[in-house]
């Protein structure tokens, strides 16, 4: 993937991890399905993670740990909303 785009990429979720903070509600149904039982805290967490991971992926320096962290970050969030689905 080429720099810029990579670079917009990290921006992107590091404006996304922001929004978080700013509109917490946005991500209450999402967050509730991976994380039931204390999602507000969860909300502020994942903000957290991908604040972090956007801007690992800015820089050319923290780019692949960041890439392996947004791997590990994504597997988890799958597992987690996995292993709490109804039905």
């Amino acid at each position: 993937m080429k720099n810029s785009l990579v670079r917009a990429t990290g921006i992107a979720l590091a404006a996304t991890g922001g929004a978080h903070f700013v509109a917490p509600e946005i991500f209450e149904d999402l967050t509730q399905a991976a994380f039931p039982q204390d999602t507000e805290t969860w909300i502020k967490r994942n903000g957290a993670t991908e604040v972090a991971l956007g801007l690992g992926l800015v820089s050319r320096r923290t780019r692949k740990l960041a890439s392996v962290g947004l791997l590990a970050y994504v597997g988890h969030l799958a597992f987690r909303m996995a292993g709490n689905r109804k039905g």
